[in-house]
């Protein structure tokens, strides 16, 4: 088994790809090693020491380091932690995972408007953040501000608020009027 590691924007986040499916769809955020629980692949990353937060795409895995940490020491263990789990034939999650999109529900009058910010980011925003190792998912709406969760890379990226402010922010307000601002929230 060969796995290929991409940089990506954020320097405390590597992007590795084990050559075959992680998530058969959706994604997975696992912040901190208390919410690695029903993974078996995410438990087995974080104990390696210096592994702050770990990510799942469709066919990729990022893991984040502590501040004091160099990827020198962590990338080889890293590296066997993933080989391990996928020749143990474990599953990545226990249990049914679920198909949802990331996106919360929104039950309120902008119904529509919702519908279309979530449109865009899954068909303009989503599959280019997922080729820096991340996902950005919809949090909520309230009187012209949208509210975004960042995952994975863009979580803690130096240039996720310039992605946020001018990249996202600019096609959504282009696309629809009602939006005037974008927001990050931490869920």
């Amino acid at each position: 088994m060969f796995i290929q590691t991409e940089s990506t924007p954020n320097p405390a986040t590597l992007k590795f790809l084990p050559g075959q499916t992680v998530l058969e769809a959706g994604t997975a955020d696992f912040p901190s090693s208390e919410t690695a629980g029903k993974s078996p692949l995410a438990t087995r990353i974080f104990a390696v020491d210096g592994v702050s937060g770990v990510f799942f795409g469709t066919d990729f895995v990022t893991v984040t380091k502590t501040e004091a940490t160099e990827w020198d020491h962590v990338k080889p263990a890293i590296l066997g932690a993933i080989m391990e789990h996928f020749q143990s034939g474990q599953p990545v999650i226990e249990g049914e995972a679920s198909a949802e999109s990331g996106h919360a529900s929104h039950d309120g009058p902008d119904g529509e408007i919702v519908d279309q910010i979530k449109e865009l980011l899954d068909t303009r925003v989503r599959p280019a953040v997922a080729q820096d190792g991340g996902d950005i998912t919809f949090h909520g709406f309230d009187r012209g501000i949208v509210y975004l969760h960042m995952q994975g890379a863009c979580a803690g990226c130096p240039s996720s608020t310039l992605t946020l402010k001018m990249g996202i922010e600019n096609l959504l307000r282009h696309y629809i009027p009602e939006v005037l601002e974008v927001r990050p929230v931490a869920v």
